[in-house]
C-alpha cells in the first residue's frame, strides 16, 4: 500500500487547540467495522456502549517534562527532547541545533548542569548526564512538557494537568496517551459502577509518534522502539474477560500496541521489553475487539493502525464525516469508538 492512501485535508481550524472545558465533554463517534456504520455520541455516554462483563485497558504512563533548552559550548543554543531516559545519567534524545553536536562535545542545560554527547544513533542523540542527581529529577526540575508540534501555545501550566491522564503513574513517555485524557476519576467510577473491569499496561510513547511516513511504500518504513510493559494482572484480567464472554476494549493504539506486541508469539504473555510493532492492513489482531481512539494525522503510522483494525475504506469514510461534522482533531480532540472489522 502506498503513502498516499492514507491522506486526507483536514481544516486547520478542527486542529484542537486546548482541551474541552471537562475531561469527559468530548465527542465521540462510533464506528462499527463490520458494516461501517457510524454514530455521532458523546464521551459521556461510554458506558452504555459497553457491556457488563467487557474489559478496559488503560495506559499508565506518565509524560515527562522532556523538553530541555541549553546551549553548546560554542554559545549556540540547542533544544534538547528526550526520547527515552535509559538509566540514571544516560538519556536518548533529538537535538536541535545550528549545527549537530559531535560526540565528545557538552551541553549546558537550563543552566543548572551538564551532559555529554557520547555518540548518535540514527536521529538520537546518546547523551550522558554529568550531575549526581538522577536524570529523571532533573528533567522534572527543569524541563517543559512537549506539546505536540500542531499545538501551537507553548505547554502552560493548565496543560501541565490536562496533558496528562488522571491514572498516570510510571513516568518515560515524550507524549501523552491521549485517548486516556477523556477519562475522569468520575467516568472510571461509573465504569466499575456497571460491571466493566479496568485493567493496566505501560507504554511510554515516543516523539516518533508525530512522524508522518515518509516512504512511498509503507512497508518501507522504520518504526521507532518504545518500552512497553504487561504485567499478569493484566493478562489474568484479559483471560477472566473472556471466560465470562466479555470484549477487551484497549483505550488507545498504544494499548493495542502493547498488547499485540506481548502476543506476537501467538499467546499473550506478561514481560516487558521493547516494541517497534507497525500495524497495517492485513494484519491480525489478537488480543482486542473495540478499540477507543482519537482522530490521527494523515498519513501517520496510527491512521494505518485504526485502518487495519476497522478497515481501510471505512475509516477513510468516518475521517470524511468527522470532518464534515466538526469534530475535533488530535491530542486535545474528540474521540472514536470502534468495533473491530
Amino acid at each position: 500500500m502506498r503513502t498516499t492512501d492514507f491522506d486526507f485535508n483536514l481544516p486547520e481550524e478542527l486542529i484542537a487547540q486546548f482541551p474541552a472545558a471537562e475531561r469527559s465533554a468530548s465527542r465521540l463517534l462510533r464506528l462499527d467495522g463490520k458494516s461501517g456504520h457510524l454514530s455521532d455520541d458523546w464521551f459521556r455516554d461510554l458506558p452504555e456502549f459497553l457491556g457488563p462483563d467487557d474489559l478496559i485497558i488503560l495506559n499508565d504512563t506518565r509524560v515527562i517534562k522532556a523538553r530541555l533548552n541549553g546551549e553548546k559550548a560554542s554559545g549556540g543554543k540547542v533544544e534538547v527532547m528526550v526520547e527515552r531516559v535509559i538509566d540514571n545519567h544516560r538519556l536518548l534524545a533529538q537535538i536541535r541545533a545550528s549545527r549537530s553536536p559531535k560526540p565528545g562535545s557538552r551541553l549546558h542545560i537550563a543552566g543548572a548542569f551538564e551532559a555529554e554527547v557520547i555518540e548518535r544513533q540514527d536521529d538520537l542523540f546518546l547523551l550522558e548526564v554529568l550531575s549526581p542527581t538522577p536524570a529523571i529529577e532533573l528533567i522534572d526540575r527543569y524541563g517543559n512538557l512537549p506539546l505536540p508540534p500542531y499545538i501551537s501555545h507553548a505547554a502552560g501550566q493548565h496543560d501541565e494537568e490536562r496533558y496528562q491522564t488522571v491514572f498516570a503513574r510510571e513516568p518515560g513517555a515524550v507524549a501523552a496517551p491521549t485517548a486516556g485524557l477523556h477519562f475522569d476519576e468520575a467516568m472510571i467510577q461509573r465504569l466499575r459502577a456497571s460491571g466493566i473491569a479496568i485493567a493496566y499496561v505501560t507504554l511510554h510513547v515516543g516523539a516518533g509518534t508525530f512522524q508522518p511516513v515518509r516512504v512511498d511504500n509503507i512497508q518501507e518504513h522504520k518504526m521507532h522502539s518504545e518500552l512497553y510493559s504487561v504485567p499478569q494482572a493484566t493478562v489474568e484480567a484479559i483471560r477472566q474477560a473472556r471466560d465470562r464472554g466479555g470484549k477487551v476494549t484497549a483505550v488507545g493504539t498504544t494499548v493495542l500496541r502493547a498488547l499485540e506486541s506481548a502476543a506476537r508469539s501467538g499467546e499473550l504473555h506478561a514481560g516487558s521489553g521493547e516494541t517497534d510493532i507497525f500495524i497495517t492492513p492485513g494484519y491480525r489482531f489478537q488480543v482486542v475487539e473495540r478499540l477507543l481512539t482519537n482522530f490521527h494525522l494523515p498519513k501517520s503510522t496510527l491512521l494505518m493502525l485504526v485502518s487495519a483494525f476497522a478497515g481501510k475504506e471505512h475509516i477513510m469514510h468516518a475521517y470524511r464525516h468527522a470532518i464534515e461534522a466538526r469534530y475535533r482533531f488530535f491530542s486535545y480532540g474528540d474521540a472514536m469508538l470502534i468495533e473491530r472489522a
